[in-house]
């Protein structure tokens, strides 16, 4: 029960590493507060977790917009009484996988840095501000990535990623006094959480197979990542284990950045 007493919002949660990462929250203690842009998939989360045992609700929000960030902070306020971890998981992939830099629209970098770095930089943002009035620090977590960490990946979301890694370091550097920890963690390729459908890849999951062992090639490991090997780091990040680490960016690549 490493989070047990402790209320969590997780975004994105409506799938892939949001969704196990519900579940996990939930399964050591959290009561959670499912947030995603389909309300649907985010009442799905929840309702798995109530099937589990555990506690959760159900919130639609686009954290690209500060107004629904700031409000769905309230809203986990209003369920449980405080809010001790938000988890800004939330991110969108390159919209055509494989697009080189020059292929990309303005329309295509406004979006990505407005959900990517912008629902960060919301979360963050409202979350420091609820801790500091509620007093007794609280937790922030972000997902970055591996490509924010080295030249891989699509060139615009990379760079996003290497936002989100700064803003995880300065946050906690000036939260810190407050007793308010944030960390990242950094995800290499995950073939099967749905990233790849969102960036125009939808494949039955038979022809995920071979995608998925040349990625599993090319880390150390030799395993490719899932969703729960994120939402295991997630856990531990938003513990009191992890008292005192903050500004840290954990890469969760089976020793992908190593090489």
């Amino acid at each position: 029960m490493l989070l047990e007493g402790k209320n969590a919002i997780i975004t994105g949660a409506g799938s892939g590493v949001g969704r196990a990462s519900a579940l996990r929250f939930a399964e050591e203690g959290a009561k959670v507060l499912s947030a995603d842009l389909n309300a649907d998939s985010a009442a799905e989360t929840a309702a798995l977790v109530e099937a589990a045992g555990g506690t959760a609700v159900a919130h639609a929000v686009d954290v690209s917009q500060e107004d629904q960030v700031e409000a769905m902070i309230a809203a986990a306020v209003e369920h449980f009484g405080s809010l001790d971890v938000l988890y800004n998981n939330v991110g969108i992939p390159t919209p055509r996988l494989g697009a080189q830099l020059e292929d990309h629209t303005a329309a295509d970098f406004e979006r990505l840095f407005a959900v990517n770095v912008g629902g960060v930089f919301f979360g963050c943002k409202h979350a420091v501000v609820q801790f500091k009035a509620q007093g007794g620090g609280g937790v922030v977590l972000n997902t970055g990535s591996v490509a924010g960490l080295v030249g891989w990946g699509g060139t615009v979301y990379g760079a996003t990623k290497g936002a989100v890694h700064q803003l995880t370091k300065a946050v906690a550097v000036e939260a810190a006094p407050h007793g308010v920890r944030v960390n990242a963690i950094c995800p290499a390729a995950m073939p099967r959480t749905g990233f790849m459908a969102a960036g125009g890849m939808d494949l039955p999951a038979d022809q995920l197979d071979p995608i998925e062992a040349s990625v599993a090639a090319t880390h150390p490991l030799g395993r490719a990542i899932t969703a729960e090997d994120c939402a295991e780091a997630a856990v531990f990040l938003c513990s009191d284990r992890a008292m005192n680490l903050t500004g840290i960016l954990v890469p969760v690549d089976g020793g992908y950045v190593a090489k």
